[in-house]
């Protein structure tokens, strides 16, 4: 018989952390409980799928992956004007902003997008739309726990 390896269309559970350059956690699923994927649909990056492919039940792997192979680099043309009349659209008008939050916008299609709010005043907030770790090299590390 032989052995169950990760393939790319595998559905499994594994336990996963994200490590800044700084070795502080993004993501600890080793400290929570694990998760459950279904390779190539999406739910997670291309660049940790490769990680992941052909390990077994039990087995470990950590590789460290550069910004072009992960979240890609900082581009400032991403940190963007919101007029304080497109931020209020869709929500209670006594809905608080603070520098720092990570505030949702709908796209045309229906599509969702974040941004993280900079700052504020009366006419509009600048907002960064750049992914959270772009720029920066991530450590992914990974444990297979089930391959269903």
């Amino acid at each position: 018989m032989s052995k169950l390896t990760v393939l790319p269309n595998s559905y499994l559970t594994l336990n996963y952390r994200l490590t800044l350059p700084s070795g502080d956690d993004y993501i600890n699923t080793f400290v929570d409980r694990p998760a459950t994927v279904l390779m190539g649909s999406g739910q997670f990056a291309p660049c940790f799928e490769k990680v992941l492919l052909g390990l077994g039940v039990g087995e470990k792997r950590s590789a460290l992956l550069p910004p072009e192979e992960s979240f890609g680099d900082r581009k400032e043309d991403l940190v963007q004007w919101v007029s304080l009349k497109a931020l209020r659209e869709g929500r209670d008008e006594d809905t608080k902003f603070h520098p720092g939050d990570v505030i949702e916008f709908n796209a045309p299609g229906g599509a969702q997008y974040a941004g993280v709010l900079q700052s504020i005043d009366d006419e509009g907030a600048w907002f960064d739309f750049n992914h959270p770790l772009a720029g920066r090299p991530v450590t992914f590390e990974a444990e297979i726990v089930a391959i269903l």
